[in-house]
C-alpha cells in the first residue's frame, strides 16, 4: 500500500459528523431587544447603550452540540419597523423556527403579537416551530405586561412560551437550545424518541430554579 492508498484508507475510517444547518428568525415590534438577545447568545455580551436599530435583515451562525449533533442556526434578526416589513416577509418561507418577542416594559409590543402571529401564519411554512419570548424580564420594576399575561396568550394561540433577558442572560441559552432540539427531532423522525418542546422547557427552568 502507497502513501497516497494509506492516507486514503485513514480518511475512510473517520466518523463523519454531519451538521444540519436551520434557520432561525427572530420577530417582534422595534426595540423589544431582538438584536440583543443574539448578541448575548451568539457572543455571550449584552449590547449595552445606545444603538442603530436593525435595517431589513442581519444574521449571525452558531453551531451548537445538540445530544451529539452538530446543529448550525443562521439565525436572522428582523426590523421590527413596518416600513421594512416587505423586506422580511421573504425571509418567512425559509425559516425553519421563529422567535417571536415582546417587552415586558412595553405593552403595545404585547398588544402586537397577535398582529405578528398573523402575519407568521400568512408568510412562514405551516409546521415551522414557532416560540414566544417575554423579553427584558430583568426590569422588574418597569414591568407592565405580567408573566401570566404571556402564559395565558402562548396557551391560547398553542405555542411554547418563556421569560427572558438579554441583559442577564435568563433563558437565552435555554430559548435556542430548545427550539435546536426541537428541530434536531423533527429531522431524525424517531417515533422512539418522545420530545415535547414546552415540557422540556418547563423542566429546564424548573432545574435552575426558575420561577
Amino acid at each position: 500500500m502507497n502513501s497516497f492508498e494509506t492516507i486514503g484508507s485513514v480518511f475512510k475510517l473517520q466518523p463523519v459528523n454531519t451538521v444540519q444547518m436551520r434557520n432561525v428568525m427572530l420577530v417582534g415590534d422595534s426595540g423589544v431587544g431582538k438584536t440583543c438577545l443574539l448578541v448575548r447568545f451568539k457572543d455571550g455580551a449584552f449590547l449595552a447603550g445606545s444603538f442603530i436599530s436593525t435595517v431589513g435583515i442581519d444574521f449571525r451562525n452558531k453551531v451548537m452540540n445538540v445530544d451529539a449533533v452538530k446543529v448550525k442556526l443562521q439565525i436572522w434578526d428582523t426590523a421590527g419597523q413596518e416600513r421594512f416589513r416587505s423586506v422580511t416577509h421573504a425571509y418567512y418561507r425559509d425559516a425553519h423556527a421563529l422567535l417571536l418577542l415582546y417587552d415586558v416594559t412595553n405593552r403595545a409590543s404585547f398588544d402586537n403579537i397577535q398582529a405578528w402571529l398573523s402575519e407568521i401564519h400568512e408568510y412562514a411554512q405551516q409546521d415551522a416551530v414557532l416560540m414566544l419570548l417575554g423579553n427584558k424580564a430583568d426590569a422588574t420594576h418597569d414591568r407592565v405586561v405580567k408573566r401570566e399575561d404571556g402564559e395565558r396568550l402562548a396557551k391560547e394561540f398553542g405555542v411554547p412560551f418563556m421569560e427572558t433577558s438579554a441583559r442577564s442572560g435568563l433563558n437565552v441559552e435555554l430559548a435556542f437550545t430548545a427550539v435546536a432540539k426541537e428541530l434536531k427531532h423533527r429531522s431524525m423522525k424517531d417515533p422512539s424518541e418522545n420530545f415535547k418542546l414546552q415540557e422540556y422547557v418547563n423542566k429546564e427552568m424548573r432545574g435552575a430554579g426558575c420561577c
